[in-house]
């Protein structure tokens, strides 16, 4: 699987959208991005390059890849 952008390949967390208000009640478009890390995780036995978010990361959702392994293209 690619890395896919701005979305987490464990829980699938993506970009939220909202608005900035000022002290005048004045709104402009925002997005809240997901804090996400490029992970070296085993599938099928490959390393392979995902992106996941660090709330997946610390509850340890993932088996990261071991170092030396060949990452697949």
């Amino acid at each position: 699987m690619p890395i896919v952008r701005n979305r987490c390949y464990v829980c699938d967390k993506g970009v939220a959208h909202g608005n900035n208000r000022s002290h005048a009640n004045n709104s402009t478009r925002r997005t809240w991005k997901p804090n996400l890390q490029v992970a070296r995780i085993l599938i099928d036995g490959k390393a392979t390059k995902v992106k996941v978010c660090t709330r997946c990361l610390n509850a340890g959702k993932i088996q990261r890849a071991p170092r030396g392994t060949a990452a697949a293209v």
